[in-house]
C-alpha cells in the first residue's frame, strides 16, 4: 500500500549466479520465516539497465519502505550491496553480516571471470534470472567500486565471514574484519564461496549467535 511503512528486521542477500532460494535453508534453520525478507535480485532490476549502480538504487528505494533499522546479511555481490548501503545510510542499519564480499573490486579477477562467462552456454544463466549478458554487464559496471574510504565510518556490529576454502575471498576479508571499527572475522571451515549453501548449518548457528549477542 502506498506510504505504508513495512515492518522487517532481517534482509538477505543473494549472490551473482544465486536466487533467493540459496538462503532457505538457513533462513528456516534459524526459524527467521516470519522476519525475514530475501529480495529477488534480477527483479529489482526489471526494466532497467542491468548496472551496478540501478541496483543500488533499487535496493535503497526497497530498503526506504521499512520503518525499523535493518540486519543485513549478504553474500558476494549482496554483501557489496549491504556494505555500500551502510555507509550510506548508517542510521538503517543495525547490523551487517559480509559473507565472501569484497570492498575493493579485485578487477583482474572481475575481468577474467567476464571473459569465462563469455564462453559458457546461455542455458547455465536461466535459472539465475539474470542472462550471460547481463552477467556481463553487470560485473563491468561494478569494476571501478571502492568503498575502503567509508569502512571507517560503519559504526555499527559487523560480521565479517568466508569460506576457509574460498581463496578468492579471504584476503578482502582479513581486511575488512581489520578496517571496519566493530568487525569480527570467522571463517567457516569446509566450505568454499557458496556459504550459505556449501554450510547452511554452520551459517545459521553462527548467525544466530552474532544476532542474540547484539
Amino acid at each position: 500500500m502506498p506510504g505504508k511503512m513495512l515492518m522487517m528486521q532481517y534482509v538477505f542477500l543473494h549472490g551473482l549466479g544465486q536466487t533467493p532460494a540459496s538462503f532457505e535453508s538457513t533462513i528456516k534453520e534459524m526459524k527467521l520465516d516470519k522476519e525475514c525478507f530475501c529480495p529477488d535480485l534480477s527483479e529489482l532490476l526489471y526494466g532497467k539497465e542491468i548496472t551496478y549502480n540501478n541496483l543500488y538504487d533499487a535496493f535503497v528505494t526497497l530498503c526506504d519502505q521499512y520503518s525499523e533499522q535493518l540486519n543485513l546479511c549478504g553474500l558476494s555481490l549482496g554483501g557489496i550491496l549491504a556494505l555500500n548501503y551502510a555507509i550510506d545510510y548508517p542510521a538503517k542499519v543495525k547490523s551487517i553480516v559480509l559473507i565472501a564480499a569484497q570492498y575493493k573490486m579485485p578487477k583482474a579477477l572481475l575481468s577474467f571471470q567476464n571473459w569465462i562467462f563469455r564462453f559458457m552456454p546461455n542455458s547455465m544463466f536461466k535459472s539465475t534470472g539474470f542472462g550471460k549478458e547481463d552477467f556481463i554487464n553487470l560485473s563491468k559496471s561494478m569494476i571501478n567500486l571502492d568503498f575502503s574510504n567509508g569502512l571507517k565510518n560503519i559504526t555499527c556490529p559487523v560480521l565479517v565471514l568466508c569460506g576457509d576454502k574460498d581463496k578468492a575471498n579471504k584476503k578482502a576479508t582479513d581486511e575488512l574484519s581489520e578496517l571496519i571499527p566493530k568487525a569480527e572475522k570467522h571463517l567457516i571451515e569446509n566450505s568454499g564461496h557458496e556459504v550459505n549453501i556449501n554450510a547452511s548449518k554452520e551459517l545459521a548457528a553462527i548467525l544466530s549467535k552474532f544476532y542474540r549477542e547484539i
